[in-house]
């Protein structure tokens, strides 16, 4: 019974310690692939900070990409940091095996050894064959025959055994090495990460302290964005409200029609102004919340929505009534989901824009040179909508102004995009 019970535990015991090295090594992955994405981002932002090393001026764009460059070298550092000690836990886990397998491999050799010895003193094919004649009956000398057999065939799964058990060593000391070889590798990438941390740190303070300097000019800028921020909302508000409004009239004018001329306000306000394409879309456009693919293929929001501090003014804030998403030069905007264009018009400081509507739901992309679709067009998910102007009096920046409206309602595009 207490070996059954024993048996059992070991049993237990081995699972548990391949689920935890199969759990470590998916986490390890899991860390090397968001290393590698979170790279992917620094390479984009660099750039763009590149792009405004042709101005010696220190300017709102400068800081923000740097500031972008920080926040993103910490998170990678802070993720090289806990892949490290993953790496080393893993480590640990792997040598511990290996001198499990070697204690096995040790004690497999001695019972051979056993085995061989005790061959050596019955070598001689007589003693065999006297080991079975001597047998008082029949079925005893059958027994001695099957007893030799098994025993030669024991000596030839312990040679099996002890073959694998030193193949699996060897598995799991290339294993460790190759860890070895990643942990160093990714400590001198964190090394190199930390001090371009350090340099960018240090051109923040001296951007930060010449714009501190800049109060004046910063204001006016200000005032200058927020003036046509708020002719583009406006804009954007009052055509919305116009659609909802002719597809309500529309709706109600076919209601008096079916219904013979006759309405009443009560009739009227239950009225829906979807057709059924347009509430299934509207029904998948929700779904998507929290999944929605960005408006650009690469990019950060550099103006989240809502009020939000100023980086250099002190006590001053805006009112940002979507999100800016910056991105590399020519880059174009692109439809987060099916859709039908709507609108596409334009406004002075602010350049083109388009509204595609999801049923309920519509999609503003603001800030465009070229625009590639038609009013009345059906729009399919990531369908190239048009050109973001790039500002080449401004570092060659180029942001995109997104919005997501629900009827006469706006939300917060961050949370409907994916992250």
């Amino acid at each position: 019974m207490f070996r059954t019970y024993l048996i059992q535990f070991f049993l237990i015991f081995v699972f548990a310690c391949s689920g935890i090295q199969l759990l470590s090594a998916q986490n390890v992955k899991q860390l090397e692939e968001e290393r590698k994405q979170t790279l992917q981002k620094l390479e984009a932002t660099s750039k763009m900070l590149n792009e405004t090393k042709k101005s010696q001026k220190s300017s709102l764009n400068k800081l923000t990409l740097i500031n972008k460059n920080i926040g993103e070298r910490k998170h990678l550092i802070k993720r090289m940091s806990t892949e490290i000690s993953q790496l080393d836990v893993e480590m640990q886990s792997l040598s511990q095996e290996v001198r499990q397998l070697e204690r096995r491999l040790e004690n497999l050799k001695k019972d051979y050894a056993k085995l061989v010895q005790e061959a050596y003193i019955n070598r001689s094919i007589y003693s065999k064959i006297m080991f079975v004649l001597s047998a008082e009956t029949f079925d005893q000398s059958v027994r001695r025959l099957r007893y030799l057999k098994e025993y030669s065939d024991y000596r030839k799964q312990q040679v099996r055994e002890i073959e694998k058990v030193k193949a699996q060593i060897e598995q799991k000391n290339d294993s460790i090495s190759r860890h070895k070889n990643k942990l160093t590798e990714v400590v001198k990438q964190k090394e190199v990460e930390t001090n371009k941390l350090s340099q960018e740190q240090k051109k923040e303070k001296i951007v930060l302290t010449d714009l501190q300097k800049k109060e004046k000019n910063l204001r006016k800028e200000l005032n200058a964005q927020q003036k046509k921020a708020n002719e583009l909302n406006k804009r954007i508000e009052y055509l919305i409200a116009e659609e909802i409004r002719k597809a309500e009239q529309k709706k109600a004018a076919e209601e008096r029609s079916r219904s013979g001329g006759k309405s009443s306000k009560s009739t009227t306000s239950k009225i829906t102004t979807l057709t059924k394409e347009e509430a299934l879309l509207s029904g998948n456009f929700e779904k998507n919340a929290g999944r929605l693919p960005w408006p650009v293929s690469n990019g950060f929001i550099s103006g989240r929505y809502g009020v939000q501090p100023h980086p250099i003014l002190k006590h001053v804030t805006t009112n940002n009534k979507g999100i800016y998403i910056q991105t590399p030069a020519n880059s174009t905007a692109r439809a987060v989901f099916d859709g039908v264009v709507t609108q596409r018009f334009s406004v002075p400081g602010s350049n083109n824009a388009v509204i595609i509507q999801h049923g309920e739901y519509r999609t503003v992309y603001a800030n465009l040179t070229d625009i590639y679709v038609r009013i009345g067009e059906k729009v399919s998910t990531k369908q190239a909508v048009g050109k973001i102007f790039t500002d080449s009096e401004k570092d060659n920046k180029t942001e995109l102004y997104f919005q997501i409206w629900k009827n006469k309602n706006l939300l917060n595009p961050e949370k409907w995009l994916a992250r």
